[in-house]
């Protein structure tokens, strides 16, 4: 996404139907839940499809939609999963100071305050227990997921391309990831 000429919003993502005639449950990652449906229409992650949307209400956690085209449970269940997106340039403009989406962070340094360079922002994601930042470290490997906090991100500046961060020690350190000093010491040990 970060390499798209137009950037996009994840605005939310369909968990599951709602009734029988073709409604969806939306997971809204909107400040306000009703606005997964204020900007007009929506896309699949993939740009594939594209529908124009209605927020009906809410409920639990969700917000009820109707999505054009979307007539029957079948047609709804099969959308589960289905991230909906907008292009950045649709949603209203944000000051730094007061705030920015996540996808504006990507394609950001990771940096430390001592200016040492972690890697770069490659995405945004939440499996359930909070928001992380995924990190490709420079020198390669396996990328690193930092918890998104304010005692791990500090800093988000945007205009100076960069996210300083504070991470907790050991988690870009290479051993992690590769099983460490003590898988290699261990391997051949049989001759």
């Amino acid at each position: 996404m970060a390499d798209s000429p137009q950037k996009r919003v994840c605005l939310g993502v369909v968990v599951g139907a709602h009734g029988v005639r073709g409604l969806v449950k939306v997971k809204p990652f909107t400040e306000e839940p009703e606005a997964v449906a204020a900007y007009g229409p929506v896309e699949t992650k993939d740009g594939h499809r594209r529908f124009r949307i209605e927020a009906m209400g809410r409920a639990k956690g969700v917000v009820i939609c109707r999505l054009e085209g979307i007539g029957d449970r079948d047609k709804a269940e099969a959308l589960r999963g289905t991230e909906l997106y907008v292009e950045r340039a649709r949603l209203p403009e944000t000051d730094e100071e007061e705030g920015w989406y996540y996808s504006d962070l990507i394609g950001l340094s990771a940096e430390g305050a001592d200016g040492r360079v972690y890697g770069q922002v490659v995405a945004v994601e939440n499996f359930g227990a909070g928001d992380l930042l995924e990190i490709k470290r420079p020198e390669g490997g396996p990328t690193v997921y930092l918890p998104f906090t304010e005692e791990n991100v500090p800093e988000v500046e945007i205009g100076a391309g960069r996210i300083v961060i504070d991470p907790p020690l050991g988690i870009f350190d290479a051993g992690l990831f590769d099983g460490g000093p003590e898988a290699e010491a261990g391997e051949g040990d049989d001759d």
